[in-house]
């Protein structure tokens, strides 16, 4: 079975403090492709989410800590998950992930989602727009951002922005920028993957994710579209030791999750902003053991 595994990264409230997060990152990014992760992924969040801790925790800046990431790997995918419509200009993040992709050597992925957190817009004085507004900007981010990319610089006009010129010098080095769209919304964000997006990103159990693959594959059939374009992700955590006490415990887990359609799995190690500081990617390399089970036998 063909498995991939990508690692998210939520929080920075890590040992020793801001000082050394910069040397703890490091670390943690050249494991990570060490261990075999294909992809590496973070939050586009200014303030910490409730999930994971207090408003005023630790929290980089999604692509600033991407553009130094993409400096400090040489392999591993780089990209958000996902960046908040509501956060930028969308031509603008048209610019910055194309930079992402030059600087990386042609390795960013550009995640999306309709952006939730209000406290956050509210805090940092940005609008938070209705639900149904957000989702317009998602779509219009969905047709302009491959635009943007592209060859020549045609205009564009969607409901919620309108550019002359799809203009965006250096383009990316990679001829297709794959675009994912965050959440499994059965209704609206699976017909929007299923309609421009090159991939989704799922929660829950195996049974949430074969339902919400079956609501996908139904989209795509609708759009004319072969689901299997469409690559199926999905984010957790990775299971405690009181959860999965033996490597094989995870193996299964994952296998599960595989079984019911997501072949991208992403994870977070909770352990993580709790490694020593004499060993900060300790957990990432202890993971590297679930991933090997799922590698091809020679």
């Amino acid at each position: 079975m063909s498995v991939d595994f990508g690692l998210q990264i939520p929080r920075f409230t890590w040992p020793g403090g801001p000082a050394e997060t910069r040397d703890r990152l490091s670390q943690v990014a050249a494991a990570a492709e060490e261990a075999g992760f294909t992809s590496l992924w973070l939050m586009d969040h200014v303030l910490q989410i409730p999930l994971h801790g207090e408003p005023d925790d630790e929290m980089l800046e999604s692509f600033t800590t991407l553009g130094f990431l993409a400096g400090q790997t040489r392999s591993i995918k780089l990209g958000p998950l996902v960046a908040g419509i509501t956060y930028r200009n969308i031509a603008h993040l048209a610019k910055i992930v194309a930079t992402l992709d030059v600087l990386s050597g042609g390795r960013a992925a550009c995640g999306l989602g309709a952006a939730w957190y209000a406290h956050e817009h509210e805090t940092y004085g940005w609008r938070f727009p209705p639900l149904d507004e957000r989702y317009a900007a998602l779509e219009d981010a969905l047709q302009l951002l491959p635009l943007m990319w592209g060859k020549g610089s045609p205009p564009f006009t969607g409901r919620t922005i309108s550019v002359p010129a799809a203009i965006c010098s250096p383009r990316p080095l990679q001829d297709h920028v794959p675009l994912l769209v965050g959440g499994g919304g059965e209704r609206r964000t699976l017909r929007l993957v299923a309609r421009y997006a090159d991939a989704c990103n799922l929660t829950g159990d195996p049974a949430t994710v074969q339902r919400k693959v079956a609501v996908l594959r139904q989209h795509c059939e609708a759009e004319g579209r072969d689901p299997t374009d469409v690559k199926v992700t999905h984010l957790s955590r990775a299971l405690t030791p009181a959860e999965a006490p033996e490597p094989a415990d995870h193996v299964a887990w994952y296998r599960q999750l595989a079984e019911a359609g997501a072949r991208k799995l992403i994870v977070s190690l909770p352990d993580l902003p709790d490694a020593p500081r004499s060993d900060p990617a300790a957990p990432v390399r202890r993971f590297a053991r679930i991933i090997a089970a799922f590698r091809p036998r020679e």
